[in-house]
């Protein structure tokens, strides 16, 4: 695991672009209450997702309004026809963490890579 900010850092309804090892993030605090973690990179065109707006669990690109589910990475409006890779977060002791390969890259929970 790798810690990615505090949890502070993020209010609810926002994203925080990061990068890990080279791989761009989106960390998102749903309004939903809960966090979630993307490839900061739209499906449908390069992009980054974290410019985008939050609703629930759902994350969607400013470009051209394309809707990914964040528990899955799964498009939910076009013009996106496919998944962005989604990663597990751990809340801990006011951190978030999301789990890394042995490379030091994020592991995607959905097994979607790019």
């Amino acid at each position: 695991m790798i810690r990615i900010c505090a949890a502070d850092d993020v209010p609810e309804g926002t994203v925080v672009s990061a990068d890990v090892d080279g791989t761009p993030i989106a960390l998102v605090h749903g309004t939903d209450g809960e966090f979630y973690a993307a490839y900061d990179e739209c499906s449908h065109a390069a992009v980054a997702l974290s410019e985008g707006e939050v609703e629930g669990c759902t994350l969607e690109c400013w470009l051209h309004g394309s809707r990914f589910d964040l528990r899955t990475g799964e498009p939910t409006g076009l013009p996106a026809t496919e998944p962005v890779p989604v990663y597990a977060v751990e809340v801990r002791d006011g951190d978030i963490y999301l789990p890394v390969g042995a490379d030091g890259r994020p592991t995607p929970s959905n097994g979607v890579t790019r």
